[in-house]
């Protein structure tokens, strides 16, 4: 009984924007020195690695980006579950708010690839099962934006945008498992949480530390939108006018 309490207070947007602030500062503070603090150990203290020498560094920001914007879309699909089956409205705001999250992010893991690519396959880009995929994502991302846009009733656009976020969701694993059900030039995962990984730690800590920061970023993103597109959706309640201008 409590937790289902707990769970219908969270859907109450005044309860979010209020209870949410103190995290979003936190995050946002611990996730930037985060970043900072691996960004200085994976670029100036790991060694270079044997075959790529120092092009591999990119990766301490293209892993991330690439890892949080598929976790991420599991945090807007499953929003967007809540939001058709419980009629939440908070979560079709939390699913608005994370698809450009998500989208930037991908983008990034995108780019950031090309760039290593070059000094490693020798070309920016090659149509690999992985890239491809991952431009999918990246396009079903630009997809719920546009639909949540397109739509002059805000309820089907949230509707529609949540289908197909449910829908998309099978690109996720399909980006995970693309390098070992297909050729790729992709390497297989030399990361992995379930089995020893072939990294060497003086590499893998700071990767880890990057990916824990990002996703802290991403939260911090998600939740500072949120509370943004709260204040947009409930702007002719009694309470957003006094948490803007005060008490009367």
């Amino acid at each position: 009984m409590a937790s289902w309490q707990w769970f219908h207070r969270m859907g109450s947007p005044k309860w979010f924007y209020e209870k949410m602030r103190i995290w979003m500062l936190a995050l946002g503070f611990l996730s930037c020195a985060m970043i900072m603090v691996g960004m200085v150990w994976g670029l100036a203290f790991a060694p270079a690695e044997l075959k790529q020498g120092n092009s591999y560094r990119i990766m301490y920001v293209h892993v991330p980006t690439a890892i949080v914007s598929m976790g991420g879309y599991y945090v807007m699909a499953i929003a967007g579950a809540i939001g058709l089956i419980w009629r939440m409205k908070l979560s079709f705001m939390v699913m608005k708010s994370t698809a450009p999250v998500g989208a930037i992010l991908t983008f990034l893991g995108l780019f950031t690839g090309a760039v290593w690519g070059k000094p490693t396959w020798g070309v920016y880009w090659v149509w690999d099962a992985r890239i491809t995929f991952m431009v999918i994502l990246f396009f079903i991302y630009l997809g719920i934006i546009a639909l949540q846009e397109a739509y002059p009733d805000k309820d089907m656009g949230d509707k529609a945008a949540a289908l197909l976020s449910l829908v998309g969701m099978v690109v996720v694993p399909l980006i995970y498992k693309s390098v070992d059900w297909w050729f790729t030039l992709h390497q297989k995962s030399t990361f992995k949480l379930t089995e020893k990984s072939t990294i060497d730690p003086s590499m893998a800590y700071p990767l880890i530390l990057m990916i824990f920061a990002t996703y802290m970023f991403f939260a911090w993103m998600v939740i500072y939108r949120t509370r943004v597109e709260i204040l947009y959706r409930e702007r002719k309640t009694q309470w957003v006018k006094q948490a803007l201008l005060g008490p009367a």
